[in-house]
């Protein structure tokens, strides 16, 4: 709270007009609405920079896919205060029992936070370019996989219904060039089992299955094969579903092949690569995410309990009297947290300690998840302490640590 603001301000997106709440250091409040163009946004900048005299200006709004955050980091003099959607809309419900909601008066609620409450708001300090493109690419890649899985679901759903036999046909992964172009060259099972098995063979092996074992199974259950349904109307629509999804399909494999080249190529130019590349089960897919998961500025998680909370890997206590209970964390970024517990599963795989810790926690009665996150939990301190001290991990001198320190953890090891 010692900076001292020309003004300040709270501006509330909107599709059609942003609304703003000011409060000039010197002089009366006012508040208003602004054209959803750039034009009128960035010509309202420059006139509120003019009427401050060229002073710093205090901003607030709400976090989350905002539209004009990116406009406004172009702006030195302006320091962002995101706010939470959550605080907004229950400090609005403090001051309006009744749920009536409007532009004008969330921009002045958002204004109060910022003038009565900036103490608990932490200022947005934007990455470094190199994480920022990061960053970027990593949840531009993932958007384009949540996109492909999405497709992948509809043509499963759509062979359940004429074509159950291909799932098996076309191997485990359902958006793989093999599964393509299999159902593109056999869409129903009267094409398929038309086909002779030496054509069939060749098309699995110029796809790399080069094992008899399974390819003669596959052809087995061709020949066993009776169809679903023999209605045409249902085959016909249903196959011609099927080829529009691989059209769709065969785009998204292609942009997301690009993306991962782009990923490594921005990674490997990152000063920090080096603290994650080597992590246990991080591999090409998950060290960027890491990466941008801690970014490149060391104040902004100045404990590893920040991180942990901010994930939503730390669980939610909460006392009233008597009674306690603890429940995971409900308002945390989804991308971040399935980083942590998806790479924690990784790490099962490829860290002893890992794996003792998480078949720990299974036989004490955690399910899966919860023990990933426990799992998760554990990491995000070690990796914090590497990332701050820019120190690579070692699990030889973490296990030794553990030994040390005589953790049950470490009997186990040494039992195992």
């Amino acid at each position: 709270m010692t900076t001292d603001y020309s003004a300040h301000v709270a501006l509330d997106w909107g599709d059609k007009t942003h609304a703003f709440a000011l409060q000039p250091a010197q002089g009366t409040s006012e508040s208003g609405t602004i054209e959803a163009n750039p034009e009128a946004l960035h010509g309202w900048l420059e006139q509120l920079h003019a009427r401050t005299g060229g002073g710093l200006v205090a901003l607030a709004l709400e976090s989350g896919k905002n539209g004009l955050l990116h406009a406004l980091l172009g702006y030195p003099w302006l320091h962002l205060y995101p706010v939470h959607p959550a605080a907004s809309a229950r400090f609005r419900t403090a001051f309006v029992p009744s749920g009536a909601k409007d532009d004008v008066p969330d921009a002045q609620i958002l204004l109060t936070l910022l003038l009565r409450h900036r103490d608990q708001l932490r200022r947005l300090e934007p990455e470094d370019p190199a994480t920022r493109r990061l960053a970027a690419l990593v949840e531009a890649r993932r958007h384009l996989v949540d996109q492909r899985t999405r497709f992948a679901q509809e043509l499963t759903s759509a062979l359940k219904l004429y074509f159950p036999q291909a799932l098996e046909l076309m191997g485990d992964d359902h958006t793989a060039a093999l599964a393509l172009d299999f159902l593109a060259r056999w869409p129903d099972l009267a094409s398929a089992q038309a086909a002779r098995p030496a054509t069939l063979r060749g098309f699995y092996f110029s796809h790399n299955v080069r094992r008899p074992d399974p390819i003669e199974a596959r052809l087995e259950c061709l020949r066993k094969a009776r169809p679903l349904t023999t209605d045409p109307v249902v085959i016909e629509t249903s196959a011609q579903l099927v080829q529009a999804l691989i059209a769709v399909l065969r785009p998204l494999n292609t942009h997301i092949a690009e993306f991962n080249a782009k990923i490594q190529e921005a990674f490997a130019a990152h000063p920090d690569a080096s603290l994650f590349r080597n992590l246990p089960g991080a591999g090409p897919a998950f060290a960027p995410r890491l990466l941008v998961a801690f970014g490149a500025n060391r104040s902004r998680y100045p404990e590893a309990s920040n991180m942990q909370k901010l994930a939503g890997i730390a669980p939610v206590r909460e006392k009233s009297g008597r009674q306690l209970w603890v429940h995971w964390r409900w308002n945390a970024p989804k991308f971040l947290r399935q980083t942590f517990v998806e790479w924690a599963g990784s790490t099962v795989v490829h860290s002893a300690w890992a794996r003792a810790y998480y078949q720990q926690q299974r036989r004490a009665g955690k399910r899966r998840q919860a023990a990933l996150r426990a799992l998760a939990f554990k990491w995000i301190r070690i990796v914090w302490r590497c990332w701050q001290t820019r120190t690579p991990y070692d699990e030889a001198r973490y296990i030794d640590a553990l030994s040390r320190r005589q953790s049950p953890l470490a009997i186990e090891l040494a039992q195992t």
